[in-house]
């Protein structure tokens, strides 16, 4: 089974590994000896593929009469990515689809595949305003549900943002690069490429990778003589940090994150940042009241990143926020501790879900009355919000960030 005779063949096992696994698809797709002239391809595919999944399961239920077997669901979702969002011929699909079958020994069902994608009929729209978002969006319901009592009219919008592409932040050196096509951002040395090919500039450390949310984050943290990043791994932020804070202490809970943080320091050659591995829910005697700033970058559910990382809409699940308002609220009731008096505190997220952003504010602010919130800005657009700033994939150059700031009395 080659790439190069077959188009499913790439995307079927880097998937495999997604849907049979639990591999988060970065890591499959790095993991999957793909063909070089068909990755860009191959990861279109797989990205639709996670992307559109619940529209195409929908797809599946509406035109069989039982659930087929996940391998077999997955050529057909494959298949129907390819037909529906590609345009790709219908007999060169189902022929590789039914020869793709054959191959990884699922030939019984060769003939309910051709079948299928012969036959299949797209289903109606749902009526009900919860279950129309869940499917025209293809997100799960709960989310749908979240997002749309949050967001009102927006919902859909927040919730079908594309992509707007590879965001890249130079040290030095960007004008070889933005020759090819891109979108300024508000910030310095910040720029949006819709295809960013990476070369040695970036093991010198003339660029890196980050997204423009993260930026955004940093550009909002005043400077200061010594700041904690209570959640710092891969180390991007405390990177950007390292610029207008003069001492960062990085910390990470697993040791191999906290390897992560060095690297990247180094890669960059930022000097001024000391890595640890620490729980930041864990109070630490040695740093009570030891830093000017505190960054809480907290474990989220990541629902303002899900169209750079689709496969959050697989893996994550409802009763996750509960468990992740406990963590996030650990955190930041621990590391208050860390912050000097007139010193700052700031929480963060990835997440659009207000009960991951402004309510854990609100009920950390229930039992901490020497913080009280600081209206903050950026040159990003946003919403305001109650205690910090909402930025929304819709508006936002396609990030889903959230910050608020708080100062210790």
């Amino acid at each position: 089974m080659t790439a190069l005779t077959n188009p499913l063949a790439d995307p079927y096992l880097a998937l495999s590994k997604v849907y049979s696994e639990g591999t988060y698809l970065k890591q499959a797709l790095a993991s999957t000896p793909v063909e070089p002239a068909n990755r860009a391809r191959t990861s279109r595919i797989c990205y639709g593929v996670l992307e559109k999944d619940i529209y195409l399961s929908k797809i599946i239920a509406a035109n069989t009469e039982k659930q087929p077997k996940s391998s077999v669901r997955l050529i057909l979702k494959i298949a129907l990515y390819m037909l529906e969002f590609m345009q790709k011929h219908d007999y060169m699909v189902i022929d590789c689809a039914v020869e793709l079958a054959k191959k990884a020994g699922k030939g019984g069902a060769a003939g309910f595949i051709n079948a299928f994608l012969r036959s299949y009929k797209l289903p109606e729209t749902p009526s009900g305003a919860d279950e129309r978002l869940s499917f025209e969006c293809s997100v799960p319901l709960w989310l749908a549900k979240k997002v749309r009592r949050s967001y009102k009219s927006q919902a859909k919008d927040i919730l079908s943002a594309p992509s707007q592409g590879v965001c890249v932040r130079f040290e030095r050196g960007e004008e070889k690069y933005l020759s090819a096509e891109h979108t300024d951002t508000p910030f310095d040395g910040v720029y949006i490429f819709r295809n960013f090919t990476r070369d040695e500039g970036y093991d010198l450390g003339d660029y890196t990778f980050q997204s423009v949310g993260s930026v955004a984050i940093c550009s909002a943290i005043s400077p200061c003589e010594r700041l904690l990043d209570a959640c710092a791994a891969p180390g991007g932020k405390s990177a950007l940090l390292a610029k207008k804070c003069k001492n960062i202490v990085a910390c990470e809970i697993h040791p191999h994150r906290v390897g992560l943080i060095t690297s990247y320091a180094g890669r960059m050659s930022v000097k001024n940042i000391q890595a640890v591995c620490a729980d930041s829910s864990v109070l630490n005697p040695e740093y009570e009241k030891a830093f000017d700033a505190v960054l809480c970058d907290a474990p989220c559910s990541g629902s303002g990143v899900i169209n750079e990382n689709p496969d959050i809409k697989l893996f994550r699940k409802e009763e996750d926020i509960a468990s992740l308002n406990k963590i996030q609220l650990a955190i930041i009731e621990n590391c208050c501790k860390y912050v000097k008096e007139g010193g700052k505190l700031y929480y963060s997220t990835c997440s659009v879900l207000p009960e991951e952003n402004d309510s854990v504010i609100y009920n950390f602010l229930q039992s901490s009355p020497e913080y009280a919130p600081i209206t903050l800005s950026s040159p990003l657009k946003n919403m305001q919000t109650k205690y910090g700033l909402q930025f929304l994939p819709h508006i936002s150059l396609g990030a889903g960030f959230y910050i608020a700031a708080l100062e210790r009395k």
